[in-house]
């Protein structure tokens, strides 16, 4: 990924997370087999959007999975392309990276809270 990591472990996780989907789908999809990155350049861009919207998750360490978080900070096609692969690359990561899909599948019991109402509730407290 060109560009920043994200900078908590749990980011990082999810970030190789998205990097294993996309590589399932990029080599069944778009035949990437074989490539030294392993991703053909449309997802090699994907994961590197991604990449930036968990540099900047509002959540941080805390962060839910994007399917239970509140604040939806995908464009609308990146969604949508982030959806179909997960779809698709969901589960054969059961299959692939079973440690990777038990964590992920564990991180959706995850409650968080919307941040306006947390910054809310601080603020009241604050004042």
């Amino acid at each position: 990924m060109t560009g920043e990591l994200p900078s908590t472990p749990r980011l990082r996780r999810e970030y190789r997370t998205i990097e294993s989907m996309l590589r399932i789908w990029c080599a069944d999809r778009h035949g990437a087999v074989g490539r030294t990155s392993g991703l053909c350049a449309e997802c090699m861009e994907l994961l590197a959007y991604a990449g930036q919207r968990l540099v900047k998750c509002p959540y941080g360490e805390e962060k839910p999975t994007c399917a239970k978080c509140p604040v939806h900070c995908y464009k609308r096609a990146q969604r949508e392309q982030v959806r179909q692969v997960m779809r698709y690359a969901g589960p054969r990561m059961l299959w692939r990276h079973p440690w990777q899909a038990l964590l992920h599948m564990l991180d959706k019991f995850r409650r968080v809270e919307h941040p306006l109402t947390r910054r809310r509730r601080k603020h009241r407290a604050d004042g």
